[in-house]
């Protein structure tokens, strides 16, 4: 089976996800499209208290399991379907939801280290970059966390200030030149997202 992993990467409320839904919702028509958040894979601490949990550096490559994600994208380059787990931002720990995904031909995977973390990187065939000044995506985070994640400003500042902006320059930036493709604007640069969309379209047509 023919599977083209594509990979999405960029800053903290760059527009990363909104372009992978975007691109996912026009190519998705026959169930061959499937999208994984690198966010899902941040590994579980049932073990830790929630005060505990809040502090963990999430912007740090160690926070994620890697070794569970890899796995399950080469079982799907097999042909096999997986189990994908769902992190729950509220409370700062995986979730008990669950979720089957099929064997599919195109796999979207995005998330801020989805470039910087080599053994996800590699499996990319293609690579994508969304760059957005920083002063817009912490007033998109700002409101973001506020409205759905519950977090007060000042939370949202502290780990801004202490993890966020810290680990974007020294891992996130940096992937910038991993990428095949340089997307600014987010979720707003349509022509980027009709191109994406247009590409895979052009591997699923190839693969069925």
């Amino acid at each position: 089976m023919n599977v083209c992993i594509i990979g999405i990467g960029g800053g903290s409320s760059s527009g990363k996800t909104t372009i992978a839904k975007k691109v996912f919702e026009a190519t998705n028509k026959k169930g061959t499209v499937a999208m994984i958040r690198l966010d899902d894979y941040y590994k579980r601490h049932d073990e830790l208290s929630f005060e505990e949990r809040s502090k963990i550096n999430y912007d740090h490559p160690n926070a994620y399991d890697v070794e569970y994600l890899i796995d399950n994208l080469k079982k799907l380059k097999e042909g096999k379907e997986i189990i994908e787990p769902t992190y729950d931002f509220v409370n700062h720990n995986r979730s008990d939801e669950t979720h089957i995904i099929k064997p599919v031909n195109v796999i979207i995977v995005e998330g801020i280290l989805t470039l910087a973390i080599k053994e996800i990187r590699e499996m990319c065939d293609i690579k994508l970059y969304v760059d957005t000044p920083d002063d817009i995506r912490f007033i998109r985070r700002l409101t973001r966390d506020t409205t759905e994640r519950g977090r007060s400003i000042e939370s949202i500042v502290d780990q801004y200030l202490k993890t966020v902006r810290p680990m974007h320059n020294i891992f996130v930036e940096p992937s910038k030149k991993e990428a095949d493709l340089i997307i600014p604007e987010g979720g707003e640069n349509k022509i980027a997202i009709d191109f994406i969309a247009t590409r895979i379209l052009d591997i699923l047509n190839n693969n069925l």
